[in-house]
């Protein structure tokens, strides 16, 4: 990519992310391209869709939330590695109004421009819930594509209610209280 390129591709994205924490994932991508001082052309031939746009912007929460599956899959509790990851998805979810539905539509289309974000997600978390089984703390029926669905309904759900700020954790704990094989190993693994 030519320097000029770089930078208008950079500053989009810079621009994007300050606007989708803003306004949600359907901001105007007209006033993205104002903000960020480039023609709508522009913005559309380094990302020729909203998904592409989305896939940029979130790559570095995809880094994190990557490099906090790998410490967690070290960690001494498979099923508390699991229950917290989830809750980082949920959480990272929740920044951006409208992201929870974009990833649930994401997770059935394998060609979407978000698959980039959602399948790695997907492989992390199918790690952890493997381990988790093994252990014996999770149910051997759960799938990874069931959780995954699980904690986007759970973000989509708690942004639909922004007065109530506990109510994806709240929501995350009902969900995962049916994971467990023993009531006892769900109820320690998330601090009970």
């Amino acid at each position: 990519m030519r320097a000029d390129a770089r930078r208008n591709h950079d500053r989009l994205v810079g621009e994007a992310r300050t606007l989708f924490a803003e306004q949600g994932t359907d901001a105007s991508l007209e006033d993205l391209a104002r903000r960020a001082g480039v023609g709508i052309g522009t913005l559309y031939r380094h990302f020729p869709t909203r998904p592409a746009l989305m896939n940029a912007v979130f790559q570095d929460a995809l880094a994190d939330l990557l490099d906090r599956s790998n410490a967690l899959a070290r960690a001494e509790r498979p099923c508390h590695a699991l229950v917290e990851w989830l809750g980082c998805i949920v959480r990272h979810a929740g920044e951006y109004r409208g992201l929870a539905q974009a990833l649930l539509s994401a997770s059935r289309d394998d060609s979407s421009a978000l698959a980039p974000c959602h399948v790695p997600l997907r492989e992390a978390g199918a790690r952890l819930l493997a381990r988790a089984q093994e252990s014996g703390a999770v149910r051997a029926d759960a799938s990874i594509d069931d959780l995954m669905q699980l904690t986007n309904a759970v973000a989509l759900a708690a942004e639909q209610n922004p007065e109530d700020p506990g109510l994806a954790d709240r929501l995350l704990l009902l969900t995962l209280q049916g994971l467990k094989s023993r009531p006892e190993t769900t109820d320690r693994a998330l601090g009970g």
